[in-house]
């Protein structure tokens, strides 16, 4: 669990470190993290805070939600490092209040996701924590210089989740549903400008996935970490 030094620290470097544009959405954030209540959420179960007032029905769910994807984040990566605050909206106002725009989920450094009602599933929520669990590894400095590219970090997390709309089943030999030609975005700027491109999901999970199965499994992408963790450039250790 993040200590409450390490939390706040983080918070302060994530404004400071926000441009103008972004300031918005991303002190909302950050006073949620802060102050969970102050932003209308109440803490449901460990770390999980739901929008105060959600059905019982849509706790028991968001809960189940949430236990599915840790799973799938455990059968991928091993051991489970990461334990961000996971924040869900009952409605569309709450996500919006946010700063959630028109995303369905929301990673914020390795501190928390927020979920939108259209984000509260399994394949969303997994793949936020994959975010949250390849930056903790990496650790907070390499996460904002992007030692690791934007197009690895959304390939691993499509992977992870184990997204259909951007990869074929997993039994298949080859999972890519559209060829990665061409450079791929490296930042999250370059990434969130581009993502409107078809299939920059489904290039970079192609992508990924390839590298993957080419270096024996999941393993791969651990060891990888690891040694970006320890100092290694992202192009030696891939």
């Amino acid at each position: 669990m993040v200590s409450r030094l390490m939390k706040a620290i983080a918070l302060a470097i994530l404004l400071i470190a926000t441009t103008a544009a972004g300031l918005a959405a991303a002190y909302p954030m950050a006073a949620a993290i802060a102050c969970p209540s102050c932003l209308g959420f109440k803490k449901d179960s460990g770390q999980v805070y739901v929008e105060d007032g959600i059905t019982p029905q849509q706790q028991a769910a968001a809960l189940q939600t949430i236990g599915m994807a840790r799973e799938r984040l455990r059968r991928f990566y091993g051991a489970i490092e990461s334990n961000p605050e996971v924040f869900i909206c009952g409605d569309d106002n709450c996500y919006r209040k946010i700063g959630g725009g028109k995303s369905r989920g929301m990673a914020v450094l390795n501190l928390a996701l927020f979920l939108s009602p259209k984000g509260a599933t399994v394949t969303i929520a997994s793949h936020e924590m994959s975010h949250i669990e390849l930056h903790i590894r990496i650790g907070l400095i390499k996460t904002f210089r992007r030692d690791v590219p934007q197009w690895f970090d959304e390939g691993v997390a499509v992977v992870v989740s184990d997204d259909d709309r951007y990869l074929k089943p997993i039994s298949s030999p080859d999972r890519c549903l559209v060829e990665p030609d061409g450079a791929l975005p490296t930042t999250r700027s370059a990434w969130i400008e581009s993502a409107a491109s078809a299939g920059l999901y489904a290039k970079a999970a192609c992508r990924v996935s390839r590298w993957i199965a080419d270096h024996g499994g999941p393993r791969a992408v651990t060891r990888l970490l690891e040694k970006i963790a320890a100092g290694e450039s992202f192009e030696m250790a891939y």
